[in-house]
C-alpha cells in the first residue's frame, strides 16, 4: 500500500508541504494558528495562500503549455505589461463632489481590466503564432516577447513606477470574501474552470494526445494547430489576470520589476507537481501544489533566518532534493543502493 501511495504523481509534492509546514511550526509554535478578525481570516497560511495564488495562476497556463511540449518564458514580462496597462488605466485622481473628496479612476475599472488582459491574450496568441504558424522553437519564439515584454512595460509606465490610488482596485489582490483573500477565489474559479474544460470535453485528451506524439495526433485529425495557439493564448491570459492581482496588492506597477523571473518559479512549479516537460502527462492539482510549495519555502527560509545572499541557494538545493526524489530512476538507484550490503552479506 505504501508503494502505491508513493507511486502517485502528488504524492512528493504533498509530502514535500506538509514537511516545510511542520518546519515552519517548528520554528514559529504560532505559524498554523488563524484568527478571525473584522470578518476575515488572519494568519501565515492564509497569507502563503494570497501570495501563491499569482503564481498558481501563471503555473496553470504554463501547465498546458508545457503538456504540449512547449515552454514560455515571457509570462513575466507579460505580467508586467497588464499590471503597466491596468494602472495607467485606473490611476486615480481626486475628486470633490458636494463637498466630498473622493478618488475616481481615468477610465472606468471594468474597461481597464479588459483592456489589461485583452493585451495579455494578444500577447500569448502571439506567442502561439509564432510557435504553430512558423514553426519557431518555443524557447525561442517566447523568449522575443521575454526580452520585448519588459521594453513595452516600461513604455507603458515612461519608466516611472505607476501608483494606483482608485480603493476599488485594491479588492483584487488584498481583499477578502467570505474570509478569504478574494485572490484565492480567482485562482480557485480558474482551475476549476479548467478542470472541468479538460476532463469533461475532449480538450484534455487532446493536449495530451499533441504532448506524447503531435504527428500522430495530427494524422488522427487533431487540430494540434490551433489548439497550440489557444494553449498560448490561455497562458497569457493566466500571467494577465496574476499581473492585476500583483499590481493591485502592491498599489502600483513596475514595469521594471513586477513579474521579475516569474517565469522560473512558474515552470518550477509545474515540474514540483508532476507534469512532465517533455509533454503529455500533466497535472493542474500538482501545479498548485508546487506554486504553495515555492511560496511556503520562501517563508521557511526567511523564518530560520537564512541570511538573504544564500537565499537562493538554498531554495535551489531544496527544490534539486524535491525533484531527486520524484525521480522514478533515481529512487530505483537508491532502493539498489541500500540493498547491496545485504545481499553481499548473505553470500
Amino acid at each position: 500500500m505504501i508503494r502505491s501511495w508513493t507511486a502517485h504523481r502528488l504524492f512528493w509534492p504533498v509530502l514535500t508541504l506538509l514537511l516545510l509546514l511542520a518546519l515552519n511550526a517548528a520554528f514559529n509554535p504560532g505559524f498554523l494558528r488563524l484568527r478571525w478578525h473584522e470578518g476575515h481570516l488572519y494568519g501565515n497560511l492564509i497569507d502563503i495562500l494570497n501570495r501563491a495564488a499569482p503564481l498558481a495562476l501563471v503555473a496553470l497556463g504554463m501547465t498546458l503549455v508545457i503538456a504540449t511540449r512547449g515552454i514560455d518564458i515571457s509570462v513575466g514580462a507579460v505580467v508586467a505589461i497588464a499590471a503597466a496597462v491596468a494602472a495607467l488605466m485606473v490611476g486615480g485622481q481626486l475628486v470633490i463632489h458636494d463637498g466630498v473628496q473622493t478618488m475616481s479612476s481615468r477610465f472606468p475599472m471594468p474597461l481597464a481590466l479588459a483592456a489589461a488582459l485583452g493585451v495579455a491574450l494578444l500577447c500569448g496568441l502571439w506567442n502561439g503564432l509564432l510557435v504553430a504558424g512558423l514553426g519557431l522553437q518555443p524557447i525561442i519564439a517566447t523568449l522575443i516577447l521575454m526580452v520585448a515584454g519588459r521594453g513595452i512595460a516600461q513604455l507603458i509606465t515612461g519608466g516611472q513606477i505607476i501608483t494606483v490610488y482608485y480603493p476599488p482596485y485594491f479588492f483584487l489582490g488584498s481583499g477578502y470574501l467570505l474570509g478569504l483573500p478574494f485572490s484565492v477565489y480567482v485562482a480557485g474559479a480558474v482551475l476549476l474552470s479548467l478542470h472541468l474544460a479538460l476532463t469533461r470535453t475532449a480538450l484534455g485528451l487532446f493536449v495530451q494526445a499533441i504532448g506524447i506524439n503531435p504527428a500522430a495526433a495530427r494524422m488522427a485529425g487533431v487540430r494540434q494547430r490551433l489548439i497550440t495557439v489557444g494553449v498560448y493564448g490561455f497562458c497569457g491570459l493566466c500571467a494577465g489576470v496574476a499581473g492585476l492581482l500583483i499590481s493591485s496588492n502592491v498599489k502600483s506597477a513596475d514595469g521594471n520589476n513586477a513579474g521579475q523571473l516569474m517565469e522560473l518559479d512558474a515552470i518550477l512549479a509545474v515540474t514540483l507537481g508532476g507534469t512532465l516537460l517533455t509533454g503529455g502527462r500533466f497535472s493542474l492539482a500538482g501545479s498548485v501544489l508546487g506554486a504553495l510549495i515555492i511560496q511556503t519555502l520562501t517563508a521557511t527560509i526567511y523564518a530560520i533566518g537564512v541570511p538573504p545572499e544564500v537565499n537562493l541557494v538554498v531554495k535551489a538545493g531544496v527544490v534539486f532534493a524535491v525533484m531527486l526524489l520524484q525521480s522514478a530512476e533515481f529512487r530505483r538507484a537508491l532502493r539498489g543502493w541500500a540493498l547491496r550490503p545485504a545481499v553481499g552479506a548473505g553470500r
